[in-house]
């Protein structure tokens, strides 16, 4: 059963959505590499900070060709 999200923190869906309706594979796959961090919650259920998320969406459109 999923836990009440702390403030400050995002849910796994929350997170793909942030970061432009990534799958969830992709999404596992920027934890794996390192390029976003786990801040909480469960192995089935993790949260995201949302300065980390924020951080990873603004540098995922900056670096998109126009």
């Amino acid at each position: 059963m999923e836990q009440p999200i702390r403030p400050g923190h995002l849910t796994a869906e929350q997170t793909r959505q942030v970061l432009g309706g990534i799958s969830a594979g992709a999404l596992r796959q920027l934890v794996y590499r390192g390029q976003l961090a786990r801040s909480g919650g469960t192995d089935r259920y993790p949260y995201y900070a949302v300065a980390d998320v924020t951080a990873l969406a603004r540098k995922r459109r900056s670096s998109v060709p126009a």
